[in-house]
């Protein structure tokens, strides 16, 4: 049996990440980027395909575990007989190589530890070359040294580098794995711990400092936007929706996905996130990113792209690897890249717009692309798509495709009117008038009063649910409420909220999924814009809830086994809850920002 997702805690320098369990192993690390091969991949095998074990050899009494204050590090406390014992765990801040910090610090007592080191590269499959080198282990797999550096004497048991070793109060034991280019000369001089725990505690707080929420769930704010910046790819600003790949939506399923990647739906709430909460650099990183990533002509817009703007992202499955709690296939890469996706379109016109509203800097070559993406959809946008949920069966016609393609068109025509921008004004009002029709007479069930997931159905969707946040229609309008009427019935299970009623007909996969949780932050969003409070926030801090002890939520959650599902942390969720949080403390945020169409139905 795997720990389960609510046991692991995030920590990285903004290239890459780890995820630490509360027992004290580290199943899980990329190195140096979000994208490379996994080193650590026991949380999608087993301790052979690699893990990091730094734990007390005697029976743990009691443990604990906290982020010091406004930081990304992490500090967990075991209580044994006869002491106790703190690990601090972190990466500091990227300079040449890439560096993991785990120490030991003696609180009370004397705490017999054990370290427990299996490196696998390859995402779990090549044992290294490992040999000692001047005090220090080097272990090298093609590409990839890493090295480990410890005062602590090691020694080999079963391809597993060991150490035993005795804590006493007052005492600090370092652990400093780094990362570096194998044919490099490994380097003699070492990060400092001290100067390293100093280092990366000034960055975190640094940063947090900027942070300008007060009062009302700001703390759960917070420590979503620093996973936020967590997931950022510092040199590029791109943010990967996940550091993990392959965590299923279903225990023992096959909906298992790679997230390591930057997905282009994800631009516009997380430019509010940013923006409103006082990261205006980070936004415009990420704005840059985004222009970067989709510069060529608009029939090659693509709905991910990788860290650094990559476009080819092909698919695969590691069949040595048995999955989380057997759940296969694991997957590298993502072949929802080259999807159609109308949506998409309508989130790279509304992010641009927003990032024009927020007062970022503008090239006449931004609106030059603007324009050559509105054009492309004016001729595409009647077209059946895989949507937003990025089925793998037969094409429709979405329902929420066509309201994004709308978006784009009106986020154009707003450029024009807000922002003296120029363009075919009458012809895009003309079409955006159009796709209003055909979405009102062809994507709404009267006889029921809702929306429907796609032409033609009868089915929900909580996509659905985006309608009255991106201002196609006024919040109170009969069928928005009819709507969210619609989904409390058919697609609440706990108080949240399933993406669909999944079935194969549809997506082409086997049934059952977790509830998503962005889709229960919107719903929380529609009451409040509806005037509902009281059950906004109530939903709101069930969701908050289901955050693990320190503050982190993945993409879905099991009601039935109470347990976290899908990839983690996941970068949507918590920018949901940040902007939620802000527009219920506030009155202010993402939900009440949008422009809302007007006409009456």
């Amino acid at each position: 049996m795997s720990e389960r997702l609510e046991e692991y805690a995030l920590i990285g320098d903004c290239q890459s990440a780890a995820l630490v369990s509360r027992r004290g192993s580290i199943d899980w690390l990329c190195w140096p980027r979000f994208d490379s091969e996994a080193c650590f991949a026991a949380l999608l095998g087993g301790p052979e395909h690699g893990r990091w074990l730094v734990a007390p050899r005697a029976e743990v009494r009691r443990s604990t575990r906290r982020y010091l204050d406004g930081t990304l590090i992490l500090e967990t406390t075991h209580e044994v007989d006869g002491g106790s014992v703190r690990v601090l765990d972190l990466m500091p801040p990227r300079g040449r190589d890439a560096d993991l910090l785990r120490l030991v610090v003696g609180v009370r007592g004397e705490v017999p530890m054990r370290m427990e080191l299996v490196l696998r590269m390859g995402h779990g499959c090549v044992v290294p070359w490992v040999r000692q080198v001047e005090g220090a282990l080097n272990a090298i797999a093609g590409p990839d040294l890493i090295q480990l550096v410890t005062p602590v004497a090691t020694h080999g048991e079963n391809l597993t580098t060991v150490a035993e070793f005795v804590v006493r109060e007052g005492e600090r034991v370092p652990f400093l794995l780094t990362w570096f280019p194998s044919h490099r000369r490994a380097p003699t001089r070492h990060v400092d711990p001290s100067v390293a725990l100093h280092d990366t505690e000034e960055f975190w707080r640094g940063w947090s400092s900027r942070f300008n929420q007060h009062g009302d769930y700001s703390d759960a704010a917070l420590r979503s936007l620093i996973t936020l910046k967590a997931l950022t790819f510092a040199p590029t600003g791109g943010i990967v929706a996940a550091p993990t790949t392959s965590l299923p939506e279903c225990l023992g399923g096959s909906r298992n996905w790679d997230y390591r990647f930057c997905w282009i739906r994800d631009a516009t709430f997380t430019l509010y996130a940013l923006t409103s909460a006082g990261y205006a650099d980070e936004a415009a990183a990420w704005r840059e990113w985004l222009l970067r990533a989709v510069a060529g002509t608009p029939s090659q817009l693509q709905t991910m792209y990788g860290i650094a703007g990559e476009r080819r992202l092909p698919e695969l499955e590691l069949d040595w690897l048995p999955g989380y709690e057997g759940s296969r296939p694991v997957r590298i890469g993502n072949a929802a890249a080259h999807q159609l996706q109308l949506d998409v379109w309508g989130e790279l016109m509304d992010s641009l717009h927003v990032a024009r509203q927020s007062g970022m800097p503008s090239r006449p070559e931004d609106w030059s692309l603007q324009r050559a993406v509105v054009e492309y959809l004016e001729d595409i946008w009647q077209l059946p798509d895989e949507g937003i949920w990025e089925i793998r069966g037969e094409r429709r016609a979405f329902t929420h495709s066509k309201v994004m393609a709308w978006v784009a068109l009106d986020r154009a025509i707003k450029g024009i009117e807000q922002h003296g921008l120029a363009g075919p004004l009458e012809r895009w009002k003309a079409c955006r008038e159009r796709i209003f029709d055909s979405v009102c007479r062809d994507g709404y069930d009267a006889a029921r009063n809702t929306f429907v997931q796609h032409y033609g159905s009868r089915e929900l969707d909580a996509s659905l649910l985006m309608l009255p946040l991106v201002g196609f229609l006024p919040p109170q309008d009969p069928r928005i409420v009819g709507t969210v009427k619609a989904i409390e019935q058919d697609l609440l299970h706990d108080g949240f909220v399933a993406r669909y009623r999944t079935r194969s007909s549809l997506d082409g996969l086997p049934e059952g999924e977790g509830v998503f949780l962005p889709c229960s932050f919107w719903l929380a969003d529609n009451y409040f814009l509806q005037g509902r409070e009281a059950e906004a926030r109530q939903l709101f801090e069930k969701l908050l809830g289901l955050c693990n002890d320190v503050g982190l939520l993945a993409e879905e959650y099991d009601p039935v086994r109470k347990r976290l599902l899908g990839n983690f942390p996941q970068a949507f969720s918590h920018v949901s809850l940040a902007n939620t949080a802000r527009t219920l403390a506030s009155r202010r945020g993402a939900a009440t920002q949008r422009p809302v169409q007007a006409k009456p139905g």
